[in-house]
């Protein structure tokens, strides 16, 4: 049986394109918690906060379904998984260090 991989059609605009796939909040608190390298779903989970446990384990397949995370199991009992970033993954840390350096003026602004 052959596999297809189905291509999702993307928008004509570059950021259009962008915010689909980190347009989400957690989305962009994930990329934020993985960039420092691999992290246990747990370890996710409590770093980014008031996610809930299924809304995170989605968001965590659709950026692997995108290339954006790697997800290892560990073949044990209970089982282990961890994530990481992709390369492609780690090409968005200029968009994110951008974010920081926005939100980091606009409190020094507005505190």
């Amino acid at each position: 049986m052959e596999t297809k991989t189905v291509k999702k059609e993307l928008p004509a605009c570059p950021v259009e394109t962008t915010l689909m796939l980190i347009g989400d909040k957690w989305k962009v608190l994930i990329l934020r918690d993985l960039l420092p390298g691999t992290k246990r779903f747990g370890e996710l989970k409590k770093s980014i906060g008031n996610v809930s446990q299924k809304v995170l384990t989605a968001q965590l397949r659709d950026m692997e379904s995108n290339g954006l995370v790697n997800r290892k199991v560990y073949p044990e009992v209970p089982p282990r998984v961890e994530y990481s970033l992709t390369e492609l993954g780690q090409s968005l840390k200029p968009i994110l260090d951008a974010m920081w350096d926005w939100g980091e003026e606009f409190k020094a602004h507005n505190a």
